[in-house]
């Protein structure tokens, strides 16, 4: 039989690991070395030289995108269909078992499967039979204990008894969780695995049959493996020394949603007759890119060692670009994007990386303002996510009170009683007098006939918004912004779900302060620049939440257009760009401040930034800030340690021309913006005075005639960019 088409095209490590004798083996496969290829591969030479049948073989990988793909490679392969071969993920291959061996599993025959938001409202639920207070005791805290323990292999009764209240009643609504779900005949998604297990455990003969049947195991992205899988994997391989994991501790990223690299480490402990192949030749980046990468990771300790290299040449430099804040570090992450596109490239051959999701606002503002499509992979524009949009629903409900959209959105966010039927009562009611949800309410509040509980939790939360706007009548539309997310309870809220989703939204609640901050109407395209500031309709906050508005709307660009693609650290890992940016390489941000004090999240961190650096195929560009606004307050760190670990001959530094283009005059408001230049020029570090903001300095300059635009620090006002045509700045 001729198997030559299967060794075609692989280097040596990949074609030791393909034919290899049957028996276990770890696959260290580096970024971009082709440990898909491997799996594949290896699978059709075991079928096609070792009369292997495709009912014996179980391949388990993380994602039905990457199960699929696997699939599709072993029919090319083989040239025949291979519908008999278990190639899945984890939770795919559990319910099969489930569904064939319901009977065992304790489950009933048509048992029914929980997604994430019914497991959300179930547990709701729970805790309110319970009578515990949901404002204490969350839901998604709820959830995201039981979740865990379950990927931990633990039930209630597994769980040490503990003095500690936190443990004790969750372990309560877990008890009371699980005793609802067998009543309704359900499992979640953490129940699956965590089931199949005890099958086997509580079923040595099945296990058998299951351990005879299967002569080869293979896993995917093994690094990624949680406890529970891994000993799923463990238990079906048995004494049959026939599994093959495939991963990359360097990869290891997702420690926070309990993947164990101690799994990948410690294979070859668990396994003493398997042994290991490193896959370390990249085909896809250049040979600076894997040095940068190489220099990065090195510094981690306990690695199991690779390096990777290619034979495709060192390529372009690596850019590292220090900037004066992160407006001035969006401006230059668009210019070099416009650069790439101006020489035939397309925009989707683009990506803008960063570790936190809050980072995305201020390179959103700069893509919309330079009209640049755009698509946030994998999540959510800035002002479309959910906790924004709440603290936004808050502050214009103050405004506006008549305004029944922002009323639903937070009435009940955080929950304070007022549930979907009074919702619907005040729906109702507002109709039949014709008037808004907020008058309803108010005449609500005031009806004896209804019961007091649900009267005092109305009239609680529209002394909550009457207070909010009294105590914000004179502030400043960034404290505004603070006090409004303050007091509306949405912090603590998002404090009580816990982990790394938790944390991200309150990131995000923070930045909505930095957003307010930095507005300024008259860097809006909305904005007429002939009308007279005492003939302005809006207020500050109404233009606020105007743009709030605007950018919420549907400006992203659709999945398959030519947009560039912005995305975390983490969405990133698995894609591959030619040209790639690493925003917000600081000390604080980047690794993040938490991971400085919890053991291993140093390393973790490290990690990501490998990965990030070898998403880059031609160019790689580093960006980092001397200062940044987070939280509302000016931050001035040092560049990241990442930064530093990079081989320094690599780098090739950035910086700006230390003078600017000449400014230009402004005319009269109710003149036309017709731009005339100013011989005189602009310097960087230049001090000016605004009328109204005062003082300041100098920080950058852009475009040309009447899109000139400077940017200037003000003492009292903070950063600011002003048109040309229309800011009147005297040298100091």
């Amino acid at each position: 039989m001729d198997v030559t088409h299967i060794l075609d095209g692989l280097n040596d490590a990949q074609r030791d690991a393909v034919t290899a004798p049957s028996g276990s083996m770890l696959v260290l496969a580096g970024a971009g070395s082709g440990k898909t290829r491997v799996l594949t591969h290896r699978i059709a030479w075991q079928i096609q030289t070792q009369n292997m049948s495709p009912y014996s073989v179980l391949a388990v990988t993380f994602t039905n995108k990457a199960a699929a793909e696997m699939r599709s490679r072993i029919e090319r392969l083989l040239a025949m269909p291979v519908r008999g071969m278990w190639v899945g993920t984890f939770h795919g291959i559990a319910h099969r078992l489930l569904r064939t061996h319901f009977a065992e599993a304790g489950l009933p025959q048509n048992f029914q499967i929980l997604d994430a938001d019914d497991q959300l409202r179930l547990v709701k639920r729970v805790i309110s039979s319970l009578d515990l207070d949901e404002k204490k005791w969350p839901a998604r805290q709820a959830v995201w204990f039981i979740n865990g323990q379950k990927d931990e292999g633990r039930r209630p009764q597994h769980i040490p008894d503990e003095e500690d209240l936190y443990v004790r009643t969750h372990v309560a609504i877990y008890e009371a969780y699980e005793l609802a779900l067998e009543r309704g005949g359900m499992i979640d998604f953490a129940e699956m695995l965590l089931r199949s297990h005890e099958l086997w455990r509580e079923h040595p003969a099945l296990l058998r049959h299951y351990q005879d049947r299967f002569h080869s195991l293979l896993v995917d992205e093994f690094q990624d493996t949680n406890t529970i899988q891994y000993a799923w994997v463990r238990q079906l391989a048995g004494d049959n020394n026939n599994l093959v994991v495939v991963g990359d501790d360097d990869q290891s990223i997702y420690g926070w949603r309990g993947a164990r690299i101690e799994n990948i480490q410690r294979f070859s402990t668990d396994f003493p007759e398997s042994q290991t192949i490193r896959l370390e030749q990249n085909y896809r980046s250049t040979g600076s890119i894997l040095k940068a990468a190489n220099g990065v990771i090195s510094q981690n300790a306990g690695r199991l060692g690779k390096e990777l290299w290619t034979d495709a040449g060192d390529g372009e430099p690596i850019y590292d670009y220090a900037a004066f804040n992160e407006i001035d570090e969006a401006r230059y992450v668009v210019s070099r994007v416009r650069d790439w596109v101006s020489q035939g490239n397309n925009h989707r051959e683009c990506a803008v990386l960063y570790r936190s999701n809050a980072q995305s606002r201020v390179l959103e503002e700069a893509m919309l303002r330079a009209q640049m499509p755009y698509r946030i992979y994998g999540g959510q524009r800035f002002f479309e996510r959910a906790e924004v949009r709440s603290a936004v629903a808050y502050m214009r409900l103050i405004s506006h009170r008549d305004s029944d959209a922002a009323f639903e959105r937070v009435v009940n966010t955080p929950s304070r009683g007022i549930g979907d039927r009074t919702v619907a009562q005040l729906r109702e009611l507002a109709r039949e007098e014709n008037t808004s949800l907020w008058r309803a309410a108010e005449k609500m509040a005031c009806n004896t006939g209804l019961p007091g509980r649900t009267r005092n939790a109305i009239a609680r939360f529209i002394e909550l918004i009457n207070d909010m706007d009294t105590a914000t009548m004179n502030a400043a539309l960034p404290e505004m912004t603070e006090m409004v997310i303050e007091r509306s309870g949405l912090i603590e809220y998002y404090e009580r779900e816990r982990g790394e989703r938790g944390q991200a939204r309150i990131e995000n609640l923070r930045e909505l302060i930095s957003a307010a901050d930095t507005f300024d109407p008259e860097d809006e395209v909305t904005f007429d620049a002939t009308l007279p500031d005492e003939e302005s309709p809006d207020t500050l906050l109404d233009e606020f939440l105007t743009h709030a508005a605007l950018e919420a709307g549907d400006r992203q660009g659709d999945p398959n257009a030519d947009c560039v693609q912005m995305m975390t650290l983490h969405s990133a890992k698995g894609l591959e760009f030619p040209l790639v940016f690493l925003t917000g390489l600081e000390e604080g941000l980047f690794p993040s401040m938490m991971s400085m004090e919890e053991p291993g999240r140093l390393e973790e961190e490290r990690r990501l930034c490998y990965v990030g650096i070898t998403r880059a195929m031609r160019q790689l560009y580093l960006t980092h800030a001397e200062s940044r606004r987070i939280n509302g307050q000016e931050s001035y760190n040092r560049p990241s340690r990442f930064v530093q670990e990079i081989p320094q001959d690599l780098l090739t530094p950035v910086r700006l021309s230390r003078t600017a283009p000449a400014p230009i005059s402004r005319p009269s408001r109710s003149a036309s913006p017709i731009a005339t230049h100013n011989e005189s020029g602009f310097t960087l570090g230049q001090r000016v005075r605004h009328d109204k903001f005062g003082e300041g300095v100098v920080l950058n300059y852009e475009g040309q005639g009447s899109q000139a635009r400077v940017q200037v620090n003000f003492n009292d006002s903070g950063s600011k960019w002003l048109m040309l045509s229309y800011a009147k700045l005297d040298v100091v």
